[in-house]
């Protein structure tokens, strides 16, 4: 039987895939509790016990674990510390054909953000098919619901009154517009400059859309039909990404893929301007479903198990 720690086990993501894990009869998690967690001695006894490490912690804690593991192990990171990084595998299933397979060979694999999971797989294919210049300046606005924070920021939202909450219901952040996901999203589609990224929190659990604006003269002149058969050739073989034509009934639920490890991508517009959208859980597709992905690849299985 595999053995896998979670290390962060305790956050919002951990616990998430902690609840995808823990019944599964081929794996046996390596559990940590209590004072223990802050203990690096025990965490590298575990580390070195396990099969396979996911690490589910801030950035720096996510590099003291890699260090603490010494190699011992492989490792599954959901942090944004090695996603750009050349020596790590990118931990996206879908980016390209050989990806799976470098998943599943990978001794270290970087589990992708959620803002950059849908821009990626909205814009690499465009570029790769010649309809959008890959020195094109684009934008990239996103609303998440508030579990994509982390814990802190579900605890903050959870104690809000009615009052407050309805008076806080949408708020943009990352103003200064140096999100820690732009240099992923940027590496990872092939474009050759940062996105302009605007993202927003709103008062609602999870789910989340993805919004990349263009305009026609942008991709050459191509119409929403070229571009929805452009994307719809590119994942027709892919079980969790949905080629959509319609939306729902004029709007958009940010929430309608939720519980699911499903992303869905949709193109909307006129002759002259388009918007393509991304619509999954943050913590499904976008965090923890995409772990757990990963995670069979490496281990050689079906990548649907548990999902």
């Amino acid at each position: 039987m595999v053995k896998v720690f979670i290390d962060g086990q305790a956050g919002t993501t951990g616990l998430e895939i902690f609840d995808r894990l823990h019944n599964r009869a081929d794996i046996d998690l390596i559990t940590i509790e209590g004072d223990e967690r802050k203990s690096s001695a025990h965490r590298q006894s575990c580390l070195h016990e396990a099969d396979v490490a996911i690490l589910c912690l801030p950035d720096d804690a996510a590099r003291e674990a890699v260090a603490l593991a010494d190699g011992q192990t492989r490792i599954l990171d959901a942090s944004t510390a090695y996603r750009t990084d050349d020596s790590w595998t990118y931990g996206l299933p879908e980016l390209h054909q050989g990806a799976r397979d470098e998943i599943g060979s990978a001794q270290f694999v970087s589990n992708p953000g959620c803002y950059p999971q849908g821009f990626i797989l909205l814009v690499r294919p465009l570029i790769e098919g010649g309809l959008l210049d890959p020195a094109t300046l684009l934008r990239c606005h996103a609303v998440s619901g508030y579990s994509g924070g982390g814990r802190q920021m579900v605890d903050k939202f959870r104690a809000f009154a009615a009052d407050e909450a309805e008076a806080l219901n949408t708020q943009d952040y990352a103003l200064t517009l140096t999100h820690k996901h732009v240099p992923e999203m940027q590496v990872h589609s092939k474009t050759q400059t940062n996105p302009l990224f605007a993202p927003s929190v709103a008062n609602y659990y999870k789910g989340m859309l993805v919004h990349v604006p263009l305009f026609a003269s942008e991709l050459c002149g191509a119409s929403k039909e070229s571009v929805l058969d452009l994307l719809s050739s590119t994942y027709s073989d892919e079980e969790y990404v949905r080629v959509l034509q319609e939306s729902d009934d004029g709007y958009l639920n940010p929430t309608a893929c939720n519980g699911s490890n499903y992303m869905d991508l949709m193109v909307f517009g006129n002759p002259e301007q388009l918007l393509l959208v991304a619509r999954y859980d943050n913590l499904g597709k976008g965090a923890s479903g995409a772990a757990v992905q990963n995670l069979n690849l490496m281990l050689g299985l079906q990548e649907s198990v548990g999902l």
